[in-house]
């Protein structure tokens, strides 16, 4: 049961904007899934979805695929969410747009930088510790030629 409602869940955000775990669970009531708040909020724990900014400024709930040919979602992700980037000390400051840093630094996560030891985000931040300052300074660049148009 578990299995087919996460692949409904998957199919509903891809489909439709669904902003809220309130709206995802009437979708899913809707397809005739039985599914509380609790239940709709561990689906989305365990699917590690994320949410970006939609073009009519609200949110919406994304999934990041696992696998080599879904990196270009990641770059995607990050470059629609980038803002700058700057390194100080051993910690990075990435800007993101408002409401993207989650989903940024979740891009970040599956890209894999060997630099990055840890992210926290917030709303249109994420403080990214790497090992050295010098490798901050690397990954800082890194960064933001992955978020250039022509990498």
């Amino acid at each position: 049961m578990k299995k087919s409602r996460h692949g409904k869940i998957i199919e509903i955000i891809r489909r439709v904007d669904v902003g809220t775990q309130e709206e995802l669970a009437k979708r899913l009531k809707e397809e005739g899934f039985s599914v509380t708040q609790a239940t709709v909020s561990r689906d989305i724990r365990e699917l590690k979805l994320s949410k970006m900014s939609t073009e009519s400024g609200g949110q919406k709930y994304i999934y990041l695929e696992q696998g080599d040919q879904v990196e270009n979602k990641y770059i995607y992700v990050l470059r629609e969410a980038y803002l700058s980037c700057e390194a100080a000390s051993n910690i990075l400051v990435l800007k993101t747009v408002s409401g993207m840093a989650m989903a940024a630094a979740a891009a970040l996560d599956a890209l894999k930088f060997p630099e990055i030891v840890g992210s926290i985000a917030g709303d249109d931040t994420i403080f990214i510790a790497a090992h050295t300052s010098e490798e901050a300074g690397l990954l800082a660049d890194k960064i933001g030629r992955k978020c250039e148009k022509d990498f």
